[in-house]
């Protein structure tokens, strides 16, 4: 059977948001998240867009690197590398993140299961 939710609750869990958003750790996390996230979605879009430029427009990507394999096959494969490399960082400061966001609900009382 499901919980009744009155406007009442609703209204208090609103104001908890609201304290919680105006705080300064969950100002410090969403900084700390912003300084992460904005550079290495640019840096991956930007290596991930070279490519298909490089390819496009210029010859570099023909000339043989070793052998006869071309640096395009070598820069295929180092995005390749490179997302899966972005993927371990990135679950590593999502956990980071998530215990910064687990650190300002339990400072504030609130319990995790209430809010969803």
């Amino acid at each position: 059977m499901a919980k009744k939710v009155y406007k009442s609750d609703l209204k208090k869990r609103g104001e908890d948001f609201e304290k919680i958003e105006q705080s300064s750790q969950f100002q410090e996390l969403m900084a700390a998240k912003r300084k992460f996230l904005v550079p290495s979605i640019i840096l991956f879009f930007g290596l991930y867009l070279l490519f298909p430029i490089l390819i496009s427009y210029t010859n570099l990507m023909d000339a043989p690197a070793i052998g006869e394999i071309s640096w395009a096959w070598i820069y295929a494969l180092l995005l390749f590398i490179m997302t899966w490399v972005m993927a371990t960082i990135y679950m590593k400061k999502a956990a980071a993140f998530d215990h910064m966001a687990e650190k300002i609900w339990k400072e504030d009382d609130l319990d995790r299961r209430e809010a969803q």
